[in-house]
């Protein structure tokens, strides 16, 4: 790497830094946590232009995006493999967003400009309550795709947009690189399209419900399975939940809330949100949010079911069930809830992976993300067992770190202490807590 990338690379980190660990600055609004980057990403200052783009490698990376603006990141992609890129909006709780208005879009342009294959928008639909939404865009290579299929330079593009009215403060951003390997015998026609039901089947009834503790985001999400689980959520938090689904399965998924404890409540008419992302955080679909009137409520959704033909599908719904992998299930409580819920409201996540696993289409190579593991199974945390540094949760009084040394360093003793403290993974499903425990204090 040369002088310049080194330098640029040190400042970006040392801005990010500063952003995440200057006192007071991450205190979450009214105890709820916000979103958690990779332990393992990488802190990136993307540019106005093409020109003097950052590079991307695979995984995740974290940014800073503030409204009105567009930053250019550049990548070198072969002439065989699908590349995602997703890009996950964090505005901390609290930050005022407008719905529908408030945006982040992102694309994949060639050296030339020229926009390639899918493109992504995350925004909110929550009556004004932050929460991380994330999507993705993508360069497909296959029959009948025109146009992005040499290998060579690509950038990825990220551009906030919104109103005046909404809040002034730079979003914290993360920027995900995904590879999807090319097919054997690369077809020559395309697969058949899937679809989806409009029928909802009824969601599990078991008569145990499973203690989970949500994550803040994708990469501390909590795992489960199929059955009936239970959490409790903050006015204004979102919690994530990631559930294996193979070749053939299909999500059916319901998020309800209880009879209100307050003596009368008042019409709620954004309460609870449900989205469904794909395993390279593309919005399956978009949070849905339900009203509220004091009777239990429930928000719901039954995907379709994986298949590789999906992603050539017109129904946003269907073209995101394109690959087996982890899914990851958000559920929100928006801020407008607190009237029913001052104290915080108990959740009861449903869910199965309906149907029998099939085989795949068959890689050239280890799909990675894109694939089931057997031994994938309820109670493992996100990623295995990390050191999560993120937006929140820090208090006044922590010293800002100034370069990489000092943050790996300590990053490195926290994932030490808590790996010597983590239950053994057969105990962890029941001894999960209903709250999740503060993150490391760094300093």
């Amino acid at each position: 790497m040369s002088a310049s990338g080194t330098g640029r690379r040190a400042a970006a980190l040392t801005a990010l830094t500063a952003l995440v660990l200057t006192p007071g600055a991450a205190a979450a609004a009214d105890g709820v946590p916000g979103y958690r980057m990779a332990s393992d990403g990488t802190a990136v200052k993307g540019t106005a232009g093409a020109a003097d783009a950052p590079r991307l490698g695979p995984g995740q990376h974290a940014d800073t995006l503030r409204r009105g603006e567009t930053k250019y990141y550049a990548v070198v992609l072969d002439a065989s493999s699908n590349a995602y890129f997703s890009a996950v909006a964090a505005p901390r709780p609290g930050t005022k967003v407008e719905d529908y208005r408030d945006k982040l879009t992102v694309t994949v342009q060639d050296s030339g400009g020229t926009t390639c294959g899918v493109s992504g928008t995350a925004q909110f639909h929550s009556g004004g309550t932050a929460y991380p939404a994330a999507d993705y865009a993508a360069r497909l290579i296959g029959p009948d795709v025109t146009g992005c299929q040499q290998a060579g330079p690509y950038y990825v593009v990220v551009s906030r947009e919104g109103p005046a009215t909404s809040g002034p403060e730079p979003w914290p951003i993360e920027i995900g690189h995904f590879t999807e390997p090319a097919l054997k015998g690369r077809p020559s026609t395309r697969p058949s399209e899937g679809s989806r039901s409009s029928a909802t089947p009824a969601p599990p009834a078991d008569a145990t419900a499973h203690p989970v503790a949500g994550g803040t985001g994708f990469n501390d999400a909590a795992t489960v399975g199929k059955g009936v689980w239970k959490d409790r959520l903050t006015p204004g938090e979102t919690r994530f939940y990631r559930v294996p689904v193979d070749w053939g399965q299909r999500l059916n998924l319901s998020a309800e809330l209880p009879n209100s404890p307050a003596p009368s409540t008042a019409y709620v008419p954004d309460a609870l949100g449900l989205a469904v992302y794909n395993p390279a955080r593309g919005r399956v679909r978009e949070a849905r949010f339900v009203a509220y009137a004091g009777k239990p409520a429930a928000a719901r959704d039954f995907t379709a079911p994986v298949a590789h033909g999906n992603r050539w599908a017109p129904d946003r719904a269907v073209a995101g069930m394109r690959f087996a992998g982890w899914y990851y299930v958000a559920v929100t409580l928006t801020s407008r809830a607190a009237s029913a819920f001052p104290e915080g409201a108990d959740l009861t996540l449903r869910v199965d992976a309906r149907g029998t696993p099939q085989a795949g289409p068959g890689y050239v190579e280890p799909a990675g993300d894109f694939t089931v593991d057997p031994g994938d199974t309820a109670g493992r945390p996100a990623g295995g067992i990390r050191t999560l540094v993120g937006y929140a949760g820090i208090g006044a009084g922590i010293v800002l770190l100034a370069g990489l040394g000092a943050w790996t360093l300590l990053a490195r003793r926290a994932a030490a202490a808590r790996l010597s403290r983590t239950p053994p993974m057969d105990q962890q499903t029941t001894q999960a807590s209903p709250r999740r425990s503060a993150p490391p204090r760094v300093g």
